[in-house]
């Protein structure tokens, strides 16, 4: 008997992060070019929009680490909207640096500079506003503690919760009372982003429900260790005495990286978590249905079991893999998410796939495949679309952690992967035996037919029986790795790309359209 998940709606739809829209403020947010980018959807005949997760970042701004398993990140506010409020000057905003490159986000800009408007922008606000007090005291469940957390970092110059005082970083009474008299301001400023983050969110819901798309959010299995949760549910996290971790999420070697990964962040206590009915990770995936129309949680395996290092390792391959709630976290999560899509992967190593799939299959989830893994390891290969069983599959051209789908095929080239290559050219119905049967090493292959291979790849999963088909951004306009969101296993340089001043062609727009009328999407 499969739960109350639903099955999704057999469309198309473009991964694209928020922060990735253009903007002239140096970041993308819920303004203008995000109702333009919904519009675009709609006249490509797409039915899904799908995210990276939305939270405040943290140390090297990856959003899969966030400092709240509940916020908003402040930078993806629009500070436009906050001028149509009157909170806001055009020329104030225009005061500050937020860097020069259209396709490139200087995050260090953002740390300076965005908090510094925001707060020009609180000054002004009315904070005796009916409707932002109900917000207070609607979410005060994570608010409270996320605000004070936030003003307390700030007065202690953003370090780590684990070097502040020891009253407050171990959370006593008294300590924290003083904390939020001495902070009352500081608690309101950030109480007051929040207030804005989530009412343009709901508008831009909103407005993308009324045009017939669908937004699929991203939630992140873990959260940082210098984050609102850890510090105050300190009892669902591996610690030590002094709050340090005692281990480490990590991956050994994978398809993303072969080195493998440590990604850093404190794993849970699942037994602790457990035995209060995931009562944390229930009212995280509650919020997470209310904000968003379908949910991919990553990382799903770590549900099942998940793999650990020593903090002071520094290597992937010293950890060792550890069970997880699997059934028992299902039955807690499945209980707030009624009617909901819920999208999983279901990669790992083969000892633990079966115990993924048990779950996906008896919970009736939709699973995730990505095309660029399926080209070089034979035709049983499950990213294949001929070996796709049933609908409840969205299919990935590429990922946010992956090569585009041109960096991808320049790639292989450069290499000499014959043998994938022809595979892949064989499998689409496209001749390039020419350049192929080269004397030598195939090094290059021609912009045309690179380009051409990478559309056939879209052409392939639009024909595919999965619900879903998503796009990443920069496959649809056919960029190559400059454009690449995330190179995984590495700190610096990654979720920075933004779209800049790329538009799609008459070509690609008439490609998409196409694809959508000949594959029912």
């Amino acid at each position: 008997m499969k739960n109350n998940y639903v099955s999704p709606v057999r469309g198309a739809g473009i991964l694209m992060s928020i922060g990735s829209l253009p903007s002239e403020y140096g970041i993308g947010t819920m303004g203008r070019a995000a109702y333009n980018f919904i519009d675009l959807l709609a006249d490509l005949k797409m039915r899904y929009w799908q995210i990276l997760p939305i939270g405040p970042l943290s140390y090297g701004n990856s959003p899969y680490q966030p400092i709240s398993a509940f916020a908003g990140n402040n930078y993806l506010i629009d500070l436009d909207e906050l001028v149509k409020l009157g909170l806001l000057k055009t020329e104030e905003i225009r005061e500050y640096d937020w860097g020069r490159d259209a396709e490139d986000i200087d995050y260090a800009n953002m740390y300076r500079n965005r908090v510094k408007i925001l707060k020009t922008a609180y000054e002004r606000f009315d904070t005796g506003d009916a409707a932002y007090n109900r917000f207070i005291k609607d979410n005060a469940g994570w608010l409270d503690d996320y605000a004070l957390f936030r003003a307390i970092k700030e007065a202690n110059r953003d370090v780590s919760w684990t070097e502040w005082d020891k009253g407050l970083k171990n959370r006593e009474k008294d300590a924290l009372d003083r904390a939020r008299s001495t902070l009352k301001d500081s608690i309101g400023f950030y109480s007051f982003c929040q207030y804005m983050f989530h009412m343009q969110w709901d508008k831009l819901h909103a407005y993308a429900g009324g045009k017939g798309i669908s937004i699929i959010g991203d939630v992140s299995l873990y959260v940082a260790h210098d984050s609102a949760d850890v510090w105050s549910e300190r009892e669902n996290f591996q610690l030590n005495e002094d709050g340090s971790p005692k281990f480490v999420s990590a991956v050994p070697s994978d398809e993303f990286s072969p080195k493998g990964q440590i990604w850093g962040s404190p794993v849970y206590n699942w037994d602790v978590m457990d035995g209060n009915d995931f009562g944390w990770w229930r009212m995280r995936m509650k919020k997470a249905c209310e904000m968003f129309d379908l949910v991919r949680l990553d990382h799903f395996i770590g549900a099942v079991k998940y793999y650990a290092v020593s903090p002071q390792s520094g290597r992937s391959d010293s950890g060792r893999w550890y069970k997880g709630p699997s059934r028992n976290f299902m039955d807690a999560i499945s209980d707030v998410m009624a009617d909901t899509t819920l999208i999983v992967d279901d990669a790992g190593p083969r000892t633990i796939v079966p115990g993924v799939k048990k779950l996906i299959d008896k919970w009736g989830l939709t699973c995730s495949r990505i095309l660029v893994f399926g080209w070089d390891k034979g035709s049983d290969n499950d990213n294949l679309i001929h070996n796709y069983e049933g609908n409840d599959i969205a299919v990935y051209t590429t990922t946010h952690d992956t090569r585009t789908l041109v960096g991808y095929i320049e790639d292989l080239a450069a290499s000499g992967s014959r043998d994938t290559l022809n595979y892949m050219s064989r499998y689409m119905g496209i001749d390039i035996s020419d350049e192929l049967s080269a004397p030598n090493k195939v090094t290059h292959l021609s912009d045309e037919t690179v380009r051409t291979l990478a559309r056939q790849c879209i052409r392939v999963a639009y024909a595919s029986t999965a619900d879903i088909a998503i796009i990443p951004i920069q496959d649809v306009l056919e960029l190559g790795n400059e454009a690449r969101m995330n190179a995984p296993s590495t700190v610096f340089g990654n979720w920075q790309w933004r779209v800049g001043t790329h538009t799609l062609s008459e070509s690609q727009r008439a490609f998409l359209i196409d694809m959508a009328f000949l594959y029912r999407r």
